[in-house]
């Protein structure tokens, strides 16, 4: 889905309120993702426990791996190629393990701002980005950011120009999305750890930008 749509928020917007988190009954993905786990562990393809400790692996990971592969694709541009083309075999060369399932990574332009959403539930680059928010579940953003996509940027504080083309990418289990926000202005000279305090959770889903300079 695409709409058209430009760039700048005020930082510390507070996120939308989403009255609608978790309160609809499992859907058939859901409940079909439960099924298969408990015939899985059934079979005696893993138990339990290992399963356990892979939830835990992932629940562990935070956006700060995410933020070490776009400062990387930042301050270089062969490294940004190969993150375009093949996210996850990138995110390994930098030491972050983003799994087996594909992440398409997305690149905001000064004539294309990208924002990301899974439809259908709540399917998101965890092991890059960590544990979706709770507003990124829920009925009403899902719903929404594919047909308003500029309002709902709009209630993050997130103002996009009308001559800057929003795209839409909605996620599925066989394929993620990650966003590589642009540079901020002002950060020439800054380290990849000191660019990394700037890039957030939220502006790698597209719904904000990255935080500016301090000054």
């Amino acid at each position: 889905m695409s709409d058209s749509h430009g760039h700048s928020h005020p930082h510390g917007q507070p996120h939308p309120f989403q009255p609608d988190v978790e309160d609809t009954p499992l859907t058939h993905h859901q409940l079909l993702e439960l099924a298969v786990g408990e015939l899985l562990m059934e079979k005696g393809i893993f138990t339990g426990d290992e399963f356990r400790r892979t939830l835990e692996d992932i629940d562990s990971r935070n956006p700060g791996d995410g933020a070490k592969v776009v400062t990387r694709a930042w301050v270089d541009p062969a490294f940004k190629e190969r993150l375009l083309a093949d996210t996850n075999a990138a995110a390994g060369e930098l030491g972050v393990d983003a799994g087996t399932i594909p992440i398409t990574t997305v690149e905001n332009t000064p004539d294309t701002h990208n924002v990301i959403v899974c439809t259908l539930c709540s399917c998101y680059p965890r092991l890059l980005l960590g544990l979706p928010p709770d507003w990124y579940k829920s009925r009403a953003y899902r719903s929404r950011v594919v047909r308003e996509p500029r309002p709902v940027l709009a209630e993050f504080g997130t103002e996009i120009p009308e001559d800057v083309e929003v795209r839409v990418h909605d996620s599925t289990a066989e394929l993620r999305y990650m966003v590589l926000p642009m540079r901020p202005d002002g950060t020439d000279g800054m380290s990849e750890e000191e660019l990394a305090k700037l890039v957030t959770r939220d502006c790698m889903i597209g719904v904000t930008l990255p935080d500016n300079p301090p000054r």
